[in-house]
C-alpha cells in the first residue's frame, strides 16, 4: 500500500508537498489505483500498467475490461481509471460555460479530436444543430473495425428528425491516422446528403479525425 512505501515514493504526500506537476505518470495513476497487490506495490503496479499498454497516451483509450488484465488492477480500480480518463477528455473538448457551437471545421476537430483520435476502431457520429448552429445533441450511429464501419443513412435521418435538427455534421475517425477521405467515405456522404435534402436538413460537413490531424470534406470540396 502507499503507506508502506518510503516517504519519497508516496504519491499523495509528494503531490501535497511539491504539486501534481512534479509526479510521474505512474505516481499520478497510483493515487487513483490506491493499492497494489501481494506481488507488487502500487507504484510497481502502475508502472507495469503503463508498460503493458505502451504508455499513458495509449492507456487512456483502453476500457476497464482491458485494464484489469494487469495483475493488481481489479474491476473497481480499472473503472476508476476509465472514468478519470473520460473526464479528462470532456474537459479537453468543451469548457461547458457557453452553448456549444460548431462554426468551423476547427471547432469540430477541437471538440471531437480528444474523444476519437486514439480509438482502435472506427466510430461514426452525427451531431445535431439548430438554426443558430448551436449543438443540440449527438448520437453514435455505428462502431466498426479498424478500417471501416457500416452506416445506414436512414438511421442518420431517423435520429436527425428525433432531435429536430436544422442541420447535421457527420464525424468519424480513422484509426490509421490517415486523414484522406476514402471513396467509401465520399459515397456515404453523398447518400446521406441526398436523404437529408428530402427532409430539408443540410449536411454542414463531414469531418474525419485522424490522430492529431483531421480533414473537413467541405473544405476539401467533397461536399
Amino acid at each position: 500500500m502507499v503507506r508502506d512505501l518510503s516517504e519519497d515514493e508516496q504519491p499523495r504526500e509528494r503531490l501535497m508537498r511539491f504539486g501534481a506537476e512534479s509526479l510521474t505518470d505512474a505516481e499520478l495513476l497510483a493515487i487513483l489505483v490506491r493499492t497494489g497487490s501481494r506481488k507488487m506495490n502500487v507504484i510497481e503496479t502502475t508502472r507495469v500498467l503503463l508498460k503493458h499498454f505502451g504508455g499513458l497516451h495509449k492507456l487512456v483509450r483502453r476500457n476497464w475490461r482491458e485494464m484489469r488484465v494487469v495483475n493488481g488492477v481489479a474491476d473497481v480500480k480499472a473503472i476508476t481509471l476509465e472514468a478519470a480518463f473520460e473526464l479528462s477528455r470532456r474537459l479537453q473538448s468543451h469548457n461547458g460555460e457557453k452553448p456549444l457551437r460548431f462554426r468551423t471545421p476547427e471547432d469540430v476537430a477541437a471538440f471531437w479530436g480528444p474523444r476519437l483520435r486514439d480509438l482502435q476502431t472506427e466510430q461514426f457520429w452525427v451531431v445535431f444543430l439548430n438554426a443558430a448552429k448551436i449543438v443540440t445533441g449527438s448520437h453514435i450511429i455505428s462502431k466498426g473495425g479498424k478500417t471501416a464501419t457500416i452506416v445506414d443513412p436512414a438511421e442518420v435521418m431517423r435520429y436527425s428528425i428525433m432531435n429536430e435538427a436544422n442541420s447535421i455534421i457527420l464525424i468519424h475517425n480513422h484509426p490509421s491516422a490517415n486523414r484522406k477521405a476514402s471513396s467509401a467515405d465520399i459515397r456515404l456522404t453523398k447518400k446521406i446528403r441526398e436523404a437529408a435534402s428530402l427532409l430539408e436538413i443540410s449536411v454542414d460537413d463531414h469531418v474525419i479525425i485522424a490522430g492529431h490531424d483531421y480533414l473537413s470534406m467541405r473544405s476539401e470540396g467533397l461536399i
